[in-house]
């Protein structure tokens, strides 16, 4: 992190870090300032919020599937089912939580456009942490903000 970087981090409060943890060889924390370095890719989205009704939102990102090849998930790549049990656990920092399958973002099968968004209506959220957006959910359940911590498991034990 450059010193600029880490200067303004401490004179409005820390940056929000993501931790990575689980099936993965290379585990770790990121910044959205780091997840700024993958492909960002744009989504303009409209789900019903249970308490606000019809949201509209722009946000970019870089992919969550991209995010997590990264790390390196620890299943077999020779054997295309492997990656079929293993689940995502996505943890906000208020504690809302949600679950996504690998299937679902793997461009071989589901190949959901899940965004680690690190812009909303072009707003930087790299005080608060990035957000879950899945452009495809007709609900905004599982878009969770200010993402804290992102557990992959391939043994369905998730949140011990």
């Amino acid at each position: 992190m450059s010193d600029s970087l880490a200067a303004a981090g401490t004179a409005a409060g820390p940056m929000a870090e993501v931790v990575l943890t689980g099936d993965l060889t290379r585990p770790g924390r990121l910044t959205v300032s780091e997840l700024l370095t993958w492909p960002q890719h744009r989504a303009r989205v409209s789900f019903d919020c249970a308490t606000s009704g019809i949201q509209h939102h722009r946000f970019t990102g870089p992919f969550l599937h991209d995010v997590l090849v990264a790390a390196g998930p620890g299943f077999d790549p020779a054997r295309r089912k492997d990656r079929l049990r293993f689940l995502i656990a996505v943890r906000g920092a208020d504690g809302h939580r949600a679950l996504l399958s690998w299937a679902e973002i793997d461009p071989d099968f589901g190949r959901a456009p899940v965004l680690l968004a690190v812009t909303i209506d072009d707003t930087p959220l790299d005080r608060a942490g990035p957000q879950l957006v899945l452009p495809q959910d007709r609900c905004g359940a599982r878009y969770i903000s200010g993402i804290e911590a992102i557990r992959v498991d391939g043994g369905y034990t998730v949140w011990t």
